[in-house]
C-alpha cells in the first residue's frame, strides 16, 4: 500500500511539473515582472523628509546649495529607494592536492607441543586433520592508499544596478539588484543581494562585491539551452530516491 502511495505522489508531482514546462513549448521564457518586487515597493514608497525648515530657508538665501541635486552634492545612495551600481569582478583560482598511504602487517602463533602429555591426548580425540600444534595461529595484513586533487578556476565580471530596499537601525543598507536578458529563446538572470555600509559606496555611487556583507550573487538562466543541459526530471528524482 505504501508503495502505491509513493508512486501516486511521484506521478502527481511529475505531472504537475511537466504541465508547467509544457506551457513554454515553442515560446521564449517569460520575463519576471518588476511590479511587486522588493525594489519596486522601496522606490514607490514615500521616503522620510531629510531637510528641516531652517535648512530650506538657508538654501533659499544662498547661491550654493548643498542638496543632492547640486553640482557638488553627494549623490550616493543613502535611503530606501535609492539606486547604486554593484560591480562584480570575481577572478578566483584554487588548487588542492593530497595523497596518503598506509600499510600494516601482523602475525601471531601459539604452540604447545609438550604439556604433561595433554596435547598428545587431545590430538587422539580430535577429528582427522585437527591438531593442537600449533594451537592458535593468526595472520593479518592491511594496506590502503589514497590520492586526490581539486582544481577550481572562476572568473566573472558584471555590473548591475541595485536598489536600497531597507535601511537598518545602525544605518546599514540592504540592497537588491536583478537583471534579466533574453536572447532568442534563452533568458539570462542575474541576482545580487546583501548589506552595505554607506561609507563604502564610492563617489561614483558604486560598490564592489567584496564590500557587501552576506552577499548572494546568482548568475544563471532558463530556456531551451538550459533544458538540454539539465538531466530529465525522472532522472533527477531517481538520483535522489535510489540508495545505490
Amino acid at each position: 500500500m505504501n508503495r502505491f502511495l509513493i508512486l501516486a505522489c511521484a506521478a502527481t508531482l511529475l505531472s504537475t511539473t511537466a504541465c508547467g514546462r509544457l506551457e513554454q513549448v515553442g515560446k521564449a521564457p517569460d520575463l519576471t515582472p518588476t511590479e511587486g518586487s522588493n525594489a519596486y515597493y522601496a522606490m514607490a514608497s514615500t521616503p522620510f523628509p531629510t531637510s528641516v525648515e531652517r535648512r530650506q530657508k538657508a538654501d533659499q538665501a544662498s547661491l550654493w546649495s548643498g542638496g543632492r541635486q547640486s553640482l557638488l552634492g553627494d549623490r550616493r545612495a543613502e535611503q530606501r529607494g535609492d539606486i547604486l551600481t554593484v560591480v562584480v569582478e570575481i577572478d578566483d583560482e584554487a588548487e588542492f592536492s593530497n595523497s596518503s598511504s598506509r600499510k600494516r602487517g601482523g602475525s601471531e602463533s601459539l604452540a604447545i607441543p609438550d604439556f604433561f602429555g595433554i596435547p598428545q591426548q587431545l590430538n587422539k580425540k580430535l577429528p582427522d586433520g585437527a591438531s593442537t600444534n600449533p594451537a592458535v595461529s593468526t595472520q593479518s595484513s592491511s594496506q590502503s592508499s589514497g590520492d586526490g586533487s581539486t582544481k577550481r578556476n572562476e572568473k566573472l565580471t558584471l555590473r548591475v544596478a541595485a536598489t536600497v530596499t531597507d535601511v537598518l537601525q545602525n544605518g546599514v543598507l540592504r540592497i537588491e539588484g536583478t537583471q534579466e536578458i533574453r536572447v532568442n529563446f534563452e533568458l539570462r538572470e542575474l541576482l545580487v543581494t546583501g548589506y552595505v555600509r554607506p561609507e563604502d559606496i564610492s563617489r561614483q555611487n558604486e560598490i564592489t562585491y567584496d564590500k557587501i556583507a552576506s552577499a548572494r550573487v546568482s548568475y544563471g538562466g532558463r530556456g531551451q539551452i538550459t533544458d538540454v543541459q539539465q538531466p530529465r526530471i525522472g532522472q533527477q528524482v531517481t538520483d535522489i530516491i535510489l540508495p545505490f
